[in-house]
């Protein structure tokens, strides 16, 4: 047995990795991503645990999916997904994704450096965790707390 720990090459994208258990996921998360926010760009990679185990994929921006796929062969962890987004966030896709049968866990959605730590045994991997950003650095005061209200004011989120 065998952990290593991957770390997903991006740029100013957000990351959604998952798993999920059919073949299928390719197409209906294309579906989901592309009516989920207008504009949204995407690239995604799900990695086939049977049969070929080929690292399916798609998308509609050919430098986001070509990340996700070399991401996905990275990590080569059975039934996992790996989604690259630009123009949308997590928050506007993730209840589209949800949605999908075969949708079976989500380990992270960020714009965070992002690294998956993995578990290796003979021909199986698979996802034991995901390491998303860093570690706090304290605990938000009430200067904190007026700038997290008005940042999500500033953005849209709250009212």
């Amino acid at each position: 047995m065998n952990i290593r720990i991957v770390k997903i090459k991006k740029e100013d994208e957000n990351v959604i990795i998952g798993q999920s258990h059919f073949i299928k996921t390719v197409e209906d998360f294309y579906e989901a991503l592309a009516t989920a926010s207008p504009g949204i760009k995407f690239g995604l990679a799900f990695c086939e645990a049977s049969g070929k185990r080929l690292v399916r994929h798609d998308g509609n921006d050919a430098e986001l999916e070509k990340r996700a796929v070399e991401n996905a062969m990275n990590v080569g962890a059975g039934h996992s997904f790996i989604i690259h987004i630009k123009n949308a966030y997590p928050i506007n896709v993730l209840p589209h994704l949800r949605s999908k049968e075969e949708l079976v866990n989500i380990f992270a959605a960020t714009a965070n450096d992002l690294s998956v730590v993995v578990i290796d045994e003979g021909d199986q991997s698979g996802i034991i965790g995901v390491l998303d950003g860093y570690k706090p650095l304290g605990i938000e005061g009430n200067i904190d707390i007026e700038d997290r209200k008005k940042f999500l004011r500033d953005i849209g989120y709250k009212r």
